[in-house]
């Protein structure tokens, strides 16, 4: 499903991490790792892109990324208090410039009072500043996970060009 757009996106992404001299690393839950894998479709990506982790369980999330049982019983899993734990947490880990991280319901099941499916925050941590973006994908799972990659790597380069 990923075309030339993607493509062109992800080496966007990486030509702005060169000319910064900027490393970025992925913390993908409902995306399980399709991020990452845009990214290192990109020959070279090895020079900006140290790795990711899919935490698509909580015991990952709490485990690997450091996410709190509180903000999980208050929150839910897929909320802007997670994604921006897990961006910081990847950041810290991979010891990168840039966080990026995705939690989310990508469908078809999985959808909570108040919480549709297709609904996913974004997180992005950096040193300019840090920030979660709030969405709610219209389509089935195999898209809203593209739409939530892409809107991911299009937050890194909008944060690249206006540093």
């Amino acid at each position: 499903m990923t075309g030339r757009e993607d493509m062109e996106r992800a080496s966007e992404v990486g030509r702005l991490l060169i000319e910064r001299g900027w490393r970025l690393a992925t913390a993908e839950s409902c995306t399980g790792g399709l991020i990452g894998h845009l990214i290192t479709e990109v020959s070279g990506s090895s020079a900006y892109y140290p790795g990711g982790v899919i935490a698509y369980a909580n015991e990952v999330k709490e485990g690997m990324l450091g996410v709190s049982p509180a903000d999980l019983a208050a929150h839910g899993a897929v909320s802007a208090p997670v994604a921006r734990t897990m961006a910081r947490s990847i950041r810290d880990m991979m010891n990168t410039e840039i966080g990026l991280s995705v939690t989310g319901i990508a469908g078809p099941t999985g959808a909570t009072a108040g919480k549709p499916v297709g609904t996913v925050y974004i997180g992005l941590s950096s040193p300019l500043g840090e920030g979660v973006e709030h969405h709610i994908w219209p389509h089935n799972r195999e898209i809203n996970k593209l739409s939530s990659a892409r809107r991911a790597l299009s937050m890194v380069i909008e944060l690249l060009r206006t540093a």
